[in-house]
């Protein structure tokens, strides 16, 4: 497994090759059976993988929480829903939800997890969404969490093989 401040030098490397796979994917691959190959390897690659030792996903994104999440966000953490907002959140004006005011997140601590514990937004819990349905529909954001996400990274190396993709010279 790569090391976390690795991953983007090596996806960078690969970026060629693996938009090559993405297209690849897109001609060959059969919808259900991706995305039972990427649960597997999801499954078996946070096994044992400890993403508090991480964090990237935390250090180069944004997180964002949902309307609907304000308040118990707050009250997690013992402030008022307009202190929470004012100190620690922006509107994405698209979306509606709030997005956090810096990178890294606003709620990361220094030992890898995050402030808002078992209050943190479902889709910082469920990043980088290996496990998730639709997977032939969303290879362009698999290829963003590849250049971000270690395990995401080997996820995408060991389907090449399952695949037999070879890298053009």
């Amino acid at each position: 497994m790569l090391k976390p401040n690795e991953v983007q030098k090596h996806a960078k490397q690969k970026e060629n090759e693996n938009i090559r796979f993405r297209t690849f994917l897109k001609c060959n691959a059969e919808e259900e059976e991706l995305d039972a190959q990427f649960l597997r390897l999801h499954n078996e690659f946070f096994a044992d993988y400890d993403c508090s030792k991480c964090r990237n996903c935390c250090k180069m994104y944004h997180g964002t929480i949902p309307e609907e999440d304000v308040e118990k966000d707050a009250g997690h953490l013992g402030i008022t829903v307009e202190e929470f907002k004012k100190l620690y959140l922006k509107r994405d004006e698209i979306s509606g939800d709030y997005d956090t005011k810096h990178m890294p997140c606003d709620f990361l601590q220094e030992d890898g997890t995050c402030r808002l514990g078992e209050c943190r937004p479902k889709s910082c819990r469920d990043y980088p969404f290996t496990n998730q349905p639709e997977r032939l529909w969303s290879l362009y954001s698999v290829l963003e969490a590849v250049s971000v996400c270690p395990v995401a990274f080997e996820i995408y190396e060991c389907l090449k093989k399952e695949y037999g993709f070879r890298r053009k010279r």
